[in-house]
């Protein structure tokens, strides 16, 4: 089957969230086979012989499946993916063509020479199976002459998983009209070798599996030379409002400090694109009140706005505002349309501030009192970042990481405690420690579905949200993974957490991470803590106690920590917040204070 574009100059598009390291969607190191004769690669744009997306008025334009299926250039337009767009998803900014509907606009991998260019961690393809799961290995060549293998898969454009798809669009078009979607287009991540500049790639060959392999666009994901100084994960996408022409004064705590800011915000799980009118940031005074006049932001080099497209993001240009280390910041966003739904982080601690309906741009406001309402949640801000320093420290977990049951406004979650235990020493560098804990968050299924409003707000597995929340994070050196509570409470299998574990650790090595695992706390006394669930938490710790580096770099025992060693299925009375399941302030000071930093230093065993 050949077809044709959606683009003809579609050489770079979409970084998403990465797919799981098992079930669907493996995006794994694959060893390099034997260099096979290929012609001078070309830009990808010159492969393209599948037509995807179609016209409403002209369905039969395209044929994607060789069933006379397609997108609708409609549905890719409201979801903000328009002809010339560019997006950003997980820091990498891509352009979309400026291409009509019912032209080639991606290839059949069958072995290809694409010519690509750049330096970073990881190389993103935007891609579909379709009839059914498509993969197959392929090769990246540098330009000092070496090469590595990858394996890449694609889930199937009708069937695969909501919760790691790119963009999900609600319709397909047909000869014979429309009719109801989803279509869903992904992007997949895999490893390149540090430091080398990639010069092409070779796709992987036709017939490897059942389905078709489709690649719309392929980019390095470049990094830079920044440290994380707060972030935040999206839990879920949930109704909100609804909010007009209103500005949002989120508060938010300074880990690392650093010059040169940005902040980063995101529109993940959305089906429509956001708009914001105008950013800024400021060291916050008293209450929604800044200490001095806040640092206006801009976006895509100047600009005072910016379009969010559904699952993108948005970077703003570094500005010259120094972030104190240890200090709450005050970030504003204005909204100037109408937002009924948003992606939010729901389990904020911290209280933070609305203006009122129809008050317009107040993201320059040095004072507190255009900002009459609060909000506990941080909806669209994911990440304040500052230039240089030596990275980040990436806190994956769940309820306890996220800081459940700690007093709200006094930042006392455990990483918490660690950011502060490394701005307050020099023997070490003073890495950023970045808090991606979601609370009722799960290691193998997913909480919420991935897609579409929802009062679920447990996020995606921490195997579907590891490429967004981790691997994207700015120049993360080690993670931290403290999760499997809710597995076991929820009748995971032991085997099951453990598995999870080992892909988690599996991807974040070939990315050369460090991985630090901790053990699952006890919970004896909450409502569903049954002796079935201890007994599956006794096996995983002792998986995790066992490992001896096997799996991972080192072990947190957290649960040695928190446990009472007169019943040991419990939390020791001092460190529990009451409901017998979420440490309290004194249990997470407990916490954070008994990691040994050395323990998180990269290319340590």
């Amino acid at each position: 089957m050949r077809v044709r574009r959606w683009g003809t100059a579609l050489t770079l598009l979409l970084t998403a969230a990465a797919l799981p390291a098992t079930g669907l969607g493996t995006a794994t190191a694959a060893p390099a086979g034997p260099a096979r004769p290929s012609p001078r690669p070309l830009p990808l744009a010159r492969h393209f012989d599948n037509r995807a997306v179609s016209d409403n008025s002209a369905p039969g334009a395209a044929d994607f499946d060789g069933a006379g299926r397609s997108l609708s250039a409609q549905d890719l337009a409201a979801a903000g993916w328009s002809p010339g767009s560019a997006l950003t998803l997980d820091g990498t900014r891509l352009g979309l063509p400026r291409t009509a509907p019912g032209a080639p606009d991606n290839a059949v991998a069958d072995g290809q020479a694409v010519a690509v260019r750049g330096r970073g961690e990881a190389l993103t393809f935007l891609v579909a199976g379709t009839g059914g799961t498509a993969a197959g290995t392929g090769t990246v060549h540098y330009r000092n002459g070496s090469r590595s293998g990858y394996e890449l898969t694609a889930p199937d454009w009708r069937s695969g998983p909501l919760s790691t798809k790119a963009v999900a669009l609600p319709h397909l078009n047909a000869p014979d009209g429309q009719s109801a979607g989803p279509a869903r287009l992904y992007a997949v991540t895999v490893p390149l070798r540090a430091g080398r500049e990639v010069a092409s790639v070779t796709l992987p060959a036709a017939g490897k599996s059942a389905g078709a392999l489709h690649v719309f666009a392929l980019a390095v994901r470049e990094t830079g030379r920044r440290t994380g100084s707060w972030a935040a994960s999206t839990a879920g996408y949930r109704a909100v409002g609804p909010w007009t022409d209103r500005t949002l004064r989120l508060v938010v705590h300074s880990g690392a400090g650093g010059p040169r800011a940005r902040i980063r915000l995101a529109n993940t799980f959305a089906g429509t694109p956001v708009d914001i009118g105008a950013a800024s940031i400021a060291v916050r005074g008293a209450g929604a009140a800044a200490d001095r006049g806040p640092t206006p932001l801009t976006f895509g080099r100047g600009q005072t706005r910016a379009r969010v497209a559904a699952g993108a993001e948005a970077i703003s240009d570094p500005v010259d505002f120094t972030v104190p280390a240890g200090t709450d910041l005050l970030v504003s966003i204005h909204l100037p349309g109408t937002v009924t739904a948003a992606p939010v982080h729901q389990e904020a601690a911290q209280l933070s501030y609305l203006s009122a309906a129809g008050s317009g741009d107040r993201t320059a406001d040095a004072g507190g009192t255009a900002f009459p309402e609060t909000m506990t949640v941080w909806p669209f801000l994911t990440g304040v970042d500052v230039e240089g320093g030596p990275g980040s420290i990436v806190a994956l977990g769940d309820s306890i990481t996220d800081g459940v049951q700690s007093t709200s406004g006094t930042n006392r979650r455990w990483p918490d405690v660690l950011a502060r235990r490394f701005q307050a020493q020099h023997a070490l560098p003073r890495y950023g420690v970045l808090n991606h804990g979601i609370s009722a968050n799960r290691i193998v299924t997913d909480r919420y579905p991935g897609d579409g409003v929802s009062t679920s707000m447990g996020g995606v597995s921490a195997q579907h949200r590891l490429e967004r929340d981790v691997l994207a994070q700015p120049s993360a050196r080690t993670v931290v993974v403290f999760e499997g509570i809710n597995d076991v409470r929820w009748g995971t299998s032991s085997d099951e957490v453990v598995a999870g574990l080992r892909a988690l650790a599996g991807r974040a090595h070939e990315r050369g991470l460090r991985v630090v695992a901790a053990t699952i706390a006890p919970c004896e006394g909450y409502p569903d803590c049954t002796p079935a669930v201890e007994a599956r938490r006794q096996a995983v710790n002792a998986f995790l106690r066992a490992d001896d580096g096997a799996v991972f770099d080192a072990t947190l025992d957290f649960d040695a920590v928190l446990r009472d060693p007169q019943r040991p299925q419990r939390m020791l009375p001092a460190y529990d917040s009451g409901d017998h399941l979420h440490p309290g302030d004194a249990g997470l000071k407990a916490l954070g204070e008994s990691v040994d930093l050395r323990k998180l230093l990269p290319g340590r065993r």
